[in-house]
């Protein structure tokens, strides 16, 4: 089954279940799957669908810092329960021995030398990592192994 469709199901079942904030996390998610694929006028597959989950994570960290400092616990609670929902919709985490296996290939692949050829390397990475680790925390590695 295709990872949109999964969710789709899971809508489904959190309705019948009565369960109100799964529900309207998966509805966010639905909803933005539905926007990139009307902006751009194609079907997304499943390796899009999890840049769309990925992004999503990603801005629900940088607000959960915002209400952090913001002093709003209960805003923090809406958004790390959002983050739970759509994080299982994920591939299982890469473990740090990954992501310094898979950087050390594509360092090798590219014969990067310098920082000036991070993005090259980050090319062969991103797709790989995505969605399995965060990829600012892989970038920073990269850069860090070709200082």
């Amino acid at each position: 089954m295709a990872l949109k469709e999964r969710i789709t199901e899971d809508m489904k079942a959190a309705m019948k279940a009565a369960d109100k904030e799964r529900l309207g996390t998966i509805r966010l998610a639905l909803a933005a799957i539905k926007q990139r694929e009307v902006d751009e006028r194609i079907t997304l597959d499943d390796a899009q669908v999890l840049a769309v989950l990925d992004k999503m994570i990603k801005q629900r960290r940088e607000a959960i810092a915002q209400f952090q400092s913001g002093g709003r616990a209960d805003l923090v609670a809406k958004e790390t329960a959002e983050i739970g929902v759509l994080q299982a919709y994920l591939p299982s985490q890469m473990t740090e021995a990954e992501i310094d296996e898979l950087i050390a290939q594509s360092i090798a692949a590219t014969g990067a030398t310098t920082v000036k050829d991070m993005g090259k390397v980050m090319a062969l990475v991103k797709p790989k990592a995505q969605g399995r680790a965060d990829l600012g925390a892989v970038s920073a590695r990269i850069k860090q192994k070709l200082s």
